[in-house]
């Protein structure tokens, strides 16, 4: 276990795994809504702050992954001025662009340093120790955050100043919902020409035409077992289309994308 002290805010079914690991190297501080969110992680030696102040001023490290950018802000507004210069904040939620471009502001005024760093590979990759971490900031916080990035991620790319990493990760998320949106239609056609969908499925598994999301998608039974990922990527195609609006390439996807989220979601527009 290094020196350096480590905290996490947003241990839910993504934060928790990585917070855990996390655990496993360092110091670790968590604070949650809900005093039971909390309760498995002081069993096993994290501490609890009693507040999200509490925790900045305990930290020299803080991850934070909540769900939307109002929640980042709201959090960001507390926990900034409470941490210690020259201590650094990650921001793992995907939010977009400009919001990771304004806690950098925020972080600035206070000495804090600042990493956008949205995350791939969902519980399973944090547990294993493989997520992707998409950075976006400066060599210098890149460089500082990246002993704690490497106790949850295998593959740890600095694409560009802070809010790059999210443009990635939008990106990378929009694919991901259109190539299961492929993913159904082409099961569709093969059962439309006779062909059987598991026998379908297994071999393009293994060949030309693969991808993660013809993978995830071909292990669901029907749309509807994927609703809570489904919201998650329709959150992050919405994101796309705030920060590339009108764009041709941003409609390729987003119509392939969305054939699959309607379904999945239960919505019949988007």
């Amino acid at each position: 276990m290094t020196a350096t002290t480590t905290g996490f805010i947003g241990i839910g079914s993504q934060g928790g795994p990585m917070a855990h690991r996390m655990l496993e190297r360092f110091a670790l501080t968590v604070w949650a809504r809900r005093a039971e969110a909390a309760a498995e992680f002081a069993g096993k030696g994290a501490n609890v702050a009693a507040s999200i102040a509490d925790l900045g001023a305990a930290c020299d490290h803080v991850g934070l992954c909540v769900v939307n950018d109002a929640d980042v802000l709201d959090i960001c507004a507390v926990l900034v001025p409470a941490m210690k210069p020259g201590s650094l904040l990650a921001l793992h939620s995907t939010v977009l662009p400009g919001t990771a471009e304004e806690v950098e502001r925020i972080c600035a005024r206070h000495g804090v340093a600042m990493v956008d760093a949205p995350v791939s590979g969902g519980a399973p990759g944090a547990q294993a120790g493989t997520m992707t971490v998409m950075c976006g900031g400066s060599q210098a916080a890149f460089e500082q955050a990246r002993p704690v990035f490497e106790s949850f991620g295998k593959l740890i790319v600095r694409l560009g100043p802070a809010g790059a990493g999210q443009k990635a990760k939008i990106v990378n998320n929009a694919l991901m919902a259109a190539n299961m949106g492929l993913a159904q239609a082409a099961l569709q056609a093969g059962e439309a020409l006779g062909v059987e969908r598991q026998a379908l499925a297994d071999l393009v598994q293994a060949s030309s035409g693969r991808s993660f999301g013809f993978e995830v998608y071909a292990r669901i039974p029907e749309p509807r077992a994927f609703e809570h990922g489904a919201r998650m990527l329709l959150k992050d195609t919405d994101l796309l289309a705030a920060i590339l609006p009108g764009s041709p390439d941003t409609e390729l996807l987003e119509t392939s994308a969305r054939s699959f989220l309607r379904l999945a979601t239960a919505q019949d527009g988007c």
